[in-house]
């Protein structure tokens, strides 16, 4: 099949994976409008807030950042700043061979995904285990997070027993509370037996150096109560100014991404354990990585960079509820992935400028997004980019139609071929017109038309 990407990938899609997409996104969604109608008196008023915050950040990112800098090592962690997700890699395996770590417990972290630590890390023979069910179970099947909050929303429950059936965890059961067993059976011992964590953070607090963590199965805590090195990968993004605005955040955060008040475990981390904690690391990290962020803060598209990874974007989108994340090729799917990806990927466009193309515009994004960001106007801003990019050729096409426009032998005999095309039999003519009439019938062709209607007109002397 041809056409873009994204189009070849969501027509591959079976019935079964479809359906797992599309009611698992619509259930979020359900559940997200809920919790904001019952629990928030002026949600829109609260959006419009959290993205001014996040916008003031931004502007004036540099200060918040350097700030940050400052209260973290007072607390007692290392900051490190990566500029690219090389670097980033480079430090984190560095930290952890210096203390001879060989095993790693992984809370869920989006921003790991992009610079793909864990395949670094086990090239370097360093285990290293996501503890979130759904991380774990793509890592069994060698897959890929298909949505933001909830990885494995392109699978079932049969599917999922039958991975752990394949890896020795179990006989064959898709009972969901027999497989939330068997991996937390299995992480257990994973905890103890660790020599490092790695997590990500949801915000880093300016004002007072705190790590904030948010996760539904405890599995960041697991991480960090048993081992002595904690290592924090957080784009420069994630700075909120105050610890007051934390609680604009969690508000919108939880209740947007799965429809809750608060997520179950919500963690306030500052530096590494004290004299009298018994648990706890002893040995903090933070990695700031900016891997292209900073251009896109240079850029027109620079609202993205407010979004606080809440998948409330991917849960109403009707592209992505029939593409599936994986269809868009990234680490970030759905919208919010249409805009980021392309921006993240380098300045130019080439190989992801049909993501951008991939929405109706109908602006349910914005509409539910917790910090206002305008997608349905960051993606007219990338598709321009992307006709820039293409110009030579586009400008080629405009000379010769010119050409022939301005030649009347040339386009009497244009509209002479025009009218042979139409004899020819439909499935050639909708082949000839390339992707659009994969899935188009082309129009009944009507050359000639106008000149006829102008010569008629002009005979009768109107």
């Amino acid at each position: 099949m041809k056409g873009p990407p994204l189009e070849r990938y969501a027509a591959a899609q079976g019935a079964e994976r479809r359906d797992s997409v599309r009611l698992g996104s619509k259930a979020g969604h359900d559940a997200r409008s809920v919790a904001f109608a019952r629990d928030l008196s002026d949600p829109d008023g609260l959006r419009v807030l959290a993205g001014r915050i996040k916008q003031h950040v931004l502007e004036h990112l540099d200060t918040y950042l350097d700030q940050a800098e400052r209260r973290m090592t007072a607390t007692g962690a290392e900051v490190h700043f990566a500029a690219d997700a090389q670097a980033a890699r480079r430090v984190i395996a560095t930290i952890l061979e210096r203390r001879g770590a060989r095993r790693v417990v992984k809370a869920k972290t989006m921003v790991s995904e992009e610079i793909e630590l864990a395949a670094h890390l086990e090239e370097r023979g360093i285990e290293c285990v996501e503890t979130d069910l759904g991380e774990f179970v793509v890592q069994l099947d060698r897959d890929r997070p298909s949505h933001i909050v909830k990885p494995i929303i392109h699978k079932n429950r049969r599917e999922v027993a039958a991975t752990f059936e394949g890896h020795g965890l179990g006989a064959y059961d898709d009972t969901p509370e027999v497989i939330t067993r068997r991996a937390r059976a299995f992480l257990r011992r994973k905890y103890l037996d660790a020599d490092a964590a790695v997590t990500g953070a949801n915000f880093v607090s300016a004002e007072s150096g705190r790590i904030v963590l948010v996760t539904n199965e405890g599995n960041s805590r697991f991480c960090l109560a048993a081992t002595r090195c904690h290592v924090a990968v957080v784009g420069i993004e994630k700075i909120v100014p105050t610890d007051r605005d934390l609680a604009v955040f969690l508000n919108l955060l939880a209740r947007s991404a799965t429809g809750q008040r608060l997520t179950a475990y919500t963690e306030l981390i500052a530096g590494p354990r004290g004299p009298g904690q018994p648990d706890g690391p002893d040995e903090v990290h933070v990695v700031l990585l900016d891997n292209g962020r900073a251009d896109v803060l240079s850029g027109d598209c620079r609202e993205i960079l407010r979004c606080i990874r809440c998948g409330a974007c991917l849960n109403v989108c009707p592209v992505y509820r029939q593409a599936s994340g994986h269809a868009y090729r990234s680490v970030y799917p759905g919208p919010v992935g249409a805009v980021l990806t392309p921006l993240l990927a380098g300045r130019r466009l080439t190989g992801w400028s049909d993501l951008p193309g991939a929405s109706t515009l109908c602006g349910a994004c914005h509409e539910v997004c917790p910090v206002d960001i305008p997608i349905e106007e960051l993606l007219p801003r990338l598709r321009a980019r992307a006709a820039r990019e293409r110009a030579p050729a586009s400008a080629a096409g405009i000379g010769a139609w010119s050409l022939l426009a301005s030649t009347p032998a040339a386009w009497r005999a244009a509209l002479a071929a025009g009218a042979l095309f139409e004899a020819l039999p439909a499935s050639f003519r909708s082949r000839a017109s390339g992707p659009w009439g994969e899935h188009h019938d082309p129009p009944a062709w009507r050359g000639g038309a106008f000149r006829r209607w102008l010569d008629e007109r002009s005979r009768g002397g109107a």
